[in-house]
């Protein structure tokens, strides 16, 4: 049973699309996979309190890295967006005909591509862009801390939206390992699948303590 043809009906790429889909799947993993890993580990620091949390996630040693890191963000953040949803026209779900769980996780990836769109644009506006050109400096610790644990809707946002992405990310790698022909068995599907499921605990796990940590610390 082809996982390609479980979850979707899709036309036969041109050349152009193959090397866009490469490109667009490699720009999904590095840098930006390794980005959100790293972002989601800096925040952890809020268990230190504020002066660690604010020199691992809003300090740069040099203006100069500020860029660097901004730019090696937000261009392939861009490319993969309009990768993204160049995609999702070109394919359509086929779940109402056929019941595959391949099928499921297409569908979800979607879903959740499109709720990951608009949290991290939210995200970076408001946390990092919009405090910077109003006040000079990312959003602080106690801000952020005080939004978290006084204003409800703030907190869900982040709930479900670090759920996003760690869904998007974690089935995201496992379509990469399928795309680039890493997974050509059984027995590496179901080694795949697993590691997807277990990554997406993990990354889950790791933002929602951050979020808690940044939810007491608003007390």
């Amino acid at each position: 049973m082809s996982y390609a043809a479980d979850a979707a009906h899709l036309e036969a790429p041109s050349p152009q699309q193959y090397v866009r889909s490469r490109l667009g799947s490699v720009l999904a993993v590095i840098p930006l996979g390794v980005w959100v890993v790293a972002h989601i580990w800096n925040n952890l620091a809020a268990f230190q309190g504020e002066a660690a949390w604010q020199a691992a996630v809003t300090e740069y040693r040099h203006p100069v890295a500020q860029l660097v890191t901004f730019i090696i963000v937000m261009l392939p953040l861009l490319l993969h967006i309009v990768w993204g949803l160049s995609r999702m026209r070109m394919s359509k779900p086929n779940n109402g005909k056929y019941g595959y769980f391949g099928n499921l996780n297409y569908l979800l990836q979607r879903i959740s591509a499109l709720g990951v769109l608009g949290f991290v644009g939210a995200h970076i506006w408001l946390a990092m862009l919009h405090p910077r050109i109003t006040t000079g400096h990312a959003e602080a610790f106690r801000d952020i801390a005080h939004e978290m644990h006084h204003h409800m809707p703030t907190l869900v946002v982040y709930l479900l939206g670090t759920l996003g992405v760690s869904y998007h990310l974690a089935n995201g790698l496992f379509g990469v390992a399928m795309g680039w022909g890493l997974v050509t068995s059984r027995r590496a599907l179901s080694r795949a699948t697993s590691f997807s499921v277990l990554f997406f605990v993990l990354l889950l796990a790791m933002s929602w303590a951050a979020i808690g940590a940044l939810f007491r610390a608003g007390a």
